[in-house]
């Protein structure tokens, strides 16, 4: 199951750098992640200073 972005997210775009198959998607007012691209590996959820990131 895909991870997902929650309403804490600051925009800061770690994630986005960390995705290694560009699945993250600059947003308003956040980040998203597109479900079909992501494969799970849980880099973006490791570089998330605000803890926005969460299993799907």
């Amino acid at each position: 199951m895909a991870y997902k972005i929650t309403d804490a997210c600051v925009a800061c775009g770690l994630c986005k750098d960390a995705c290694p198959v560009d699945a993250i998607q600059e947003g308003t007012p956040h980040y998203s992640i597109d479900p079909d691209l992501c494969v799970d590996c849980g880099a973006c959820a490791g570089e998330c200073p605000s803890n926005a990131i969460e299993a799907g």
